[in-house]
């Protein structure tokens, strides 16, 4: 039995499942580059598929929940994020240490990173399981990608692309569009930052 992925470089990743696996074939395993919750969600699936799983972690995570359910597990430096969960180089290290032939990011740490999924691809010869390195910069700043949606004919909600230079700007906008509107930050993320405003005021104090 053969599980085919497809993913969003175009690629087609193809792993055997047992029991149709030769015995002198290494069992094909997944890199979860993430912790916690998420990272046992992608574990139990891939326990599911057949899968083995090889998990990364810091030094204060050594006895986490996704590093006992993992069929392997590697550790990626201290506890600060910096220099474990978000260097690229120790991932990197880690997937060519055990051989992992894909990599899933999880959401947070280094998901949303385009020269992450460039180096697990490049660097590390495995599959990268989620948006190629165009989708992750284009969609990580909020009007980019919304030119890229209305140049695709998709519908959006009516705002501005341009760049803001000041409160007045901003509620002269505002006021063109019709209140009340959302003042965001292009590259904001996870809804921090936005504002409401109904009126000039507002727009203007929203902006700062």
């Amino acid at each position: 039995m053969l599980l085919c992925i497809k993913v969003s470089t175009g690629n087609t990743l193809i792993l055997p499942l047992p029991p149709s696996l030769p015995p002198s074939l290494p069992q094909p395993q997944v890199l979860i580059a993430n912790r916690g919750e998420i990272a046992c969600r992608v574990i139990r699936t891939c326990k599911r598929l057949g899968i083995k799983t090889v998990a990364v972690y810091s030094e204060a995570d050594s006895r986490a929940l996704h590093v006992q359910q993992a069929d392997e597990a590697i550790c990626i430096g201290p506890a600060p994020s910096l220099q474990s969960y978000l260097s690229i180089p120790k991932i990197i290290a880690a997937i060519k240490a055990t051989g992992a032939q894909a990599v899933h990011p999880g959401y947070g740490f280094l998901s949303e990173n385009k020269l992450f999924s460039k180096a697990v691809e490049e660097e590390a010869g495995a599959v990268f399981i989620g948006p190629t390195e165009f989708s992750i910069d284009a969609m990580g700043d909020k009007i980019t990608s919304k030119k890229l949606a209305l140049a695709a004919g998709v519908h959006t909600v009516p705002g501005y692309q341009g760049i803001v230079k000041d409160g007045e700007e901003a509620a002269k906008i505002a006021k063109e569009i019709g209140y009340p509107v959302m003042i965001k930050a292009s590259a904001g993320g996870g809804g921090k930052g936005m504002r409401v405003a109904y009126n000039d005021q507002e727009a203007k104090e929203g902006f700062r």
